[in-house]
């Protein structure tokens, strides 16, 4: 089992990719429903992460999420998705350890040619349809990552909390962010984030340009509702057109993308990072709600007794 979970550590950031089945309409498989699909308008969904209590995102929820990506990318009435969770305090965080690292390894690249975190964060991007994250909780790795690959991002100002918290872990981001985070936010402060691994309040990530905004708790879902239903009733073509514009001007290069999947699998492989995560575990990550609430303060006392 030890060695089991050390393995799995490896693969922990592929958690992006990881989540969705569609529910409220259809659910798409027999499989364990970990995000749901409400079509509030046929111009007008929403998706939500709700894999209780953690929203811990794993390999069997990979093709989950896919789906859910193609639904977007396909649909020809769709004109804006919100991402938003039903678990208290957790929006999307990061990887289930436990399993396998062959349970994602063996999963195929997407259409993009990159592997399936990556490849379903730019496509979301790309997608000819708004893309719109409503934080009541915490985004952490995978969840900060989703977030950062969609259009537009709204936080509560008391209850989300957004980070990068690899470093913590002797790991390097696989999902994006190095490309992602200076465009939105500047250089220093992108490194900040990363090389700090601190948690990341709602008031801050407005400030630091994290998010468009952060709204007081109770009326954040209020506004982001209020703002998809005025862009579903645009023009789809319209929209498209402006994406695939303001896209050529701001997104990274596929290849920046695919290029931090690979620093994310070098620093799996060391040593450094595997006994991280086993003291993280040991601790009582994916058990302990401290943990998973407190994770840049557990991470920030690790390798103390080396010193």
């Amino acid at each position: 089992m030890r060695i089991q979970l050390l393995t799995a550590a490896l693969i922990f950031v592929c958690a992006a990719s990881s989540g969705a089945v569609l529910a409220g309409d259809s659910p798409l498989s027999a499989v364990k429903q970990e995000i749901k699909l409400t079509k509030v308008t046929p111009q007008y969904w929403r998706v939500t992460f709700h894999n209780p209590p953690y929203n811990i995102y794993g390999p069997e929820t990979m093709p989950q999420l896919n789906e859910v990506v193609t639904a977007i990318e396909s649909d020809p009435k769709l004109v804006v998705v919100v991402f938003d969770s039903d678990v208290p305090d957790f929006y999307l965080t990061h990887y289930d350890f436990v399993p396998p690292l062959t349970d994602t390894t063996s999963m195929p690249n997407g259409p993009t040619g990159l592997p399936p975190l990556p490849d379903m964060l730019v496509r979301l991007s790309k997608a000819p349809v708004v893309s719109i994250v409503s934080i009541q909780g915490r985004a952490t790795g995978v969840g900060s990552e989703l977030a950062l690959a969609s259009d537009m991002r709204f936080a509560s100002r008391e209850k989300a909390i957004l980070s990068q918290w690899e470093i913590g872990a002797a790991l390097v981001p696989g999902g994006g962010p190095m490309a992602r985070l200076p465009r939105l936010m500047g250089r220093g402060r992108a490194l900040e984030v990363l090389l700090t691994g601190n948690d990341i309040n709602g008031e801050l990530a407005e400030r630091y340009g994290y998010v468009n905004r952060a709204l007081p708790d109770a009326e954040l879902d209020t506004f982001v509702d209020t703002m998809a239903r005025r862009i579903a009733r645009f023009d789809k073509q319209s929209i498209a057109d402006i994406k695939r514009l303001v896209d050529a001007a701001s997104l990274p290069p596929n290849e920046a993308i695919a290029s931090e999947w690979e620093g994310f699998i070098g620093s799996v492989k060391r040593p450094a990072a595997q006994a991280r995560i086993k003291q993280l575990m040991e601790l009582g990550l994916q058990t302990k709600a401290d943990v998973e609430k407190r994770l840049a303060h557990y991470t920030g006392t690790l390798g103390e007794e080396s010193k």
